[in-house]
């Protein structure tokens, strides 16, 4: 069928419910299939009828307009169903209408990414536009027809079954696909769980409508390039990422290694160290490579402080004493996330010198301005 990905995702996607698991074990692809909606445009070719042919543009009031049929509405459609829909409406005006259909214009997708990821929301994702001039020209021949602007693929029948591939091949489509769900989100963080991404669509309403699952292990993608779990995404998916109770350091790390997440964090150092302020570090840095960018610690300190705002609103605060020596990922030199803070506190000693410093400054100010005043009236 017209843009579905059945090898890819025949294998992945679960039911919702016993009822969707029958109906996809005995119409296989249906449930994959792409469904129309106001932005997508599409080639219509009535074989040796070029008049009745063209690209055409599904309106945003879900309605598409061809010669002779007027407005028709074909939101919530997939490619087949509209292909047998239109055959109906042409036979009409045609005997024994040949009609082939196929997408050339993707509307961008709208999705929700949810989970363990640095910033939950609904996202709008877009393709590439990889249409030939002559297929734009032979759009442009027929009245109230579309050119191709924003997503489109060189989609030919013989590659509509094939598993989507991602490269600079003009022949091969470059659709939104978890990866870059998961990138718009800015990535995951310390305790993001890869090896537990799910992924809930909607079913077409010939497949009886409602949403069906996939359960996916993108880790695999990003530590052996295994695209299989990397599936493209279509309109109205809800991406979410599972959450782990301890930092999966190996995981960040090899996260660090993509574009998945940006490839620095900025987090924020303070007190008894040489250079203060915000630092940027590479992903899977740890509090002490975070104190040596920052000048590292004064020789009198007290404890460190740590704080990071965890995103179910509540905080992970602690305490501790500084060891150079200390294991990365340990409760003293934890692996950091964007937005953490590290304080480096006064010393007992440190803390009275500073009081001391306090109180003899401006004591020396005034006498200062007492001994230049002696000075010039002698």
């Amino acid at each position: 069928m017209l843009g579905s990905t059945p090898a890819l995702e025949a294998a992945q996607l679960l039911p919702a419910a016993t009822t969707a698991a029958s109906r996809l074990q005995s119409s296989p692809g249906v449930y994959d299939a792409y469904i129309l909606g106001p932005g997508d445009s599409l080639q219509v070719e009535l074989l040796d009828t070029p008049e009745l042919s063209g690209i055409f543009a599904i309106g945003p009031d879900g309605t598409m307009y061809l010669p002779r049929l007027r407005a028709l509405y074909v939101e919530g459609l997939t490619v087949e169903e509209l292909r047998y829909f239109l055959t109906q409406q042409f036979k009409a005006y045609v005997k024994n209408p040949e009609l082939y259909v196929r997408p050339v214009g993707y509307r961008p997708i709208r999705i929700y990414v949810g989970g363990e990821v640095r910033r939950p929301g609904y996202y709008t994702l877009r393709g590439l536009e990889l249409l030939s001039e002559d297929e734009q020209q032979q759009g442009q021949q027929v009245g109230q027809t579309l050119k191709p602007t924003d997503l489109s693929a060189n989609l030919r029948p013989s590659q509509a079954s094939q598993p989507l591939a991602r490269g600079s091949d003009t022949n091969k489509q470059a659709f939104p696909t978890v990866f870059d769900a998961i990138r718009a989100a800015q990535g995951i963080s310390p305790f993001s769980d890869l090896a537990r991404v799910e992924v809930t669509r909607k079913q077409p309403l010939s497949a009886g409508g409602g949403r069906i699952r996939t359960n996916l292990n993108f880790l695999a993608l990003i530590t052996t390039g295994d695209e299989s779990q990397n599936i493209r995404l279509f309109d109205g998916d809800v991406v979410s990422v599972g959450k782990s109770t301890v930092v999966l350091r190996d995981q960040v790390i090899n996260a660090g290694r993509t574009n998945l997440s940006p490839q620095f964090i900025n987090v924020f150092v303070t007190g008894r160290v040489n250079v203060p302020g915000a630092v940027t570090l590479q992903q899977g840095s740890s509090l002490n490579q975070a104190l040596s960018v920052a000048g590292g610690v004064k020789l009198l300190r007290g404890k460190v402080e740590f704080l990071r705002f965890l995103s179910d609103g509540k905080t992970d605060r602690r305490t501790f004493s500084y060891s150079a020596n200390a294991p990365s990922d340990s409760f003293s030199n934890p692996i950091l996330t964007a937005g953490d803070i590290i304080r480096v506190n006064d010393s007992a000693l440190s803390a009275g010198v500073g009081a001391l410093n306090e109180v003899a400054a401006p004591l020396l100010g005034i006498y200062s301005i007492y001994a230049l005043s002696n000075g010039a009236f002698r």
